[in-house]
């Protein structure tokens, strides 16, 4: 009998969102748009918080993984500067879960995986690669986020030969952008797959995985208006989809 995919979501940190109120102090949460896009494309979410069990988890339940975005990973993993002004707050837990989650997923038991700017950015540092701590360092403007500091919408070229363009069927797209931080360094067995007007890194793919790739914008918070955006949930889905029920 075929049975829907569940598709594990990594959830921000219990410190990276102050929402504290007079019952509870933290929270384990994640931006609705995730879950109401892997649900559009016949996935089943599951969100996976960052404990010692979460690798536990996305072994024992998962069909496909959802890297998600948030706040910075802490700079001395890649070799970087910690004390960079412009860093938001780290989660160690976090940093830890999400960085042993990816490890498994390249180097023992690959699944579909969608990794989403900060993912991105997991992926890249997981592979041996490294980060700019703030992008207004490398380029002369900034394009990748308003002045408000939120979002941004700017085309992105991606590359015709890559899989990210099978997918979208698309080779220039208009995505939300609200990142600070890029690829620096490139990781071992990763490819550029896009890139900003400023040349800034928008997304790779493993070269080895078939279905191992990260974008530098959000996705989620689009895809219910715009196709090029949800074919990404759509295919990780239906890839989880043809592994889970062969």
């Amino acid at each position: 009998m075929n049975t829907k995919p569940i598709i594990a979501i990594t959830t921000y940190g219990p410190n990276e969102r102050d929402l504290a109120n007079e019952y509870y102090s933290e929270f384990y949460l994640t931006p609705k748009q995730y879950v109401d896009a892997v649900v559009r494309a016949g996935g089943v979410p599951v969100l996976i918080p960052p404990t010692v069990e979460s690798l536990a988890a996305v072994r024992a339940l998962a069909d496909g993984v959802i890297v998600s975005g948030g706040s910075d990973i802490n700079p001395e993993r890649y070799g970087g500067n910690p004390n960079h002004p412009a860093l938001t707050v780290f989660d160690p837990a976090r940093d830890k879960s999400e960085l042993e989650i990816m490890t498994h997923l390249t180097t023992g038991e690959p699944l579909p995986t969608l990794c989403i700017c900060r993912g991105m950015q997991v992926l890249n540092v997981a592979m041996g690669g490294s980060l700019h701590e703030h992008v207004p360092d490398i380029v002369p403007t900034d394009i990748h986020r308003s002045e408000a500091g939120l979002w941004a919408m700017q085309p992105v070229q991606v590359d015709p030969t890559s899989r990210l363009a099978e997918i979208m069927e698309a080779e220039t797209v208009v995505t939300t952008s609200g990142h600070h931080q890029a690829i620096n360094k490139l990781g071992e067995n990763l490819r550029v797959t896009a890139k900003a007007a400023d040349g800034v890194i928008e997304a790779i793919e493993h070269t080895q995985l078939p279905w191992m790739m990260g974008v530098q914008w959000h996705p989620e918070v689009t895809a219910a208006e715009d196709r090029t955006q949800q074919r990404l949930f759509d295919e990780l889905v239906a890839e989880a989809a043809r592994r889970k029920n062969g």
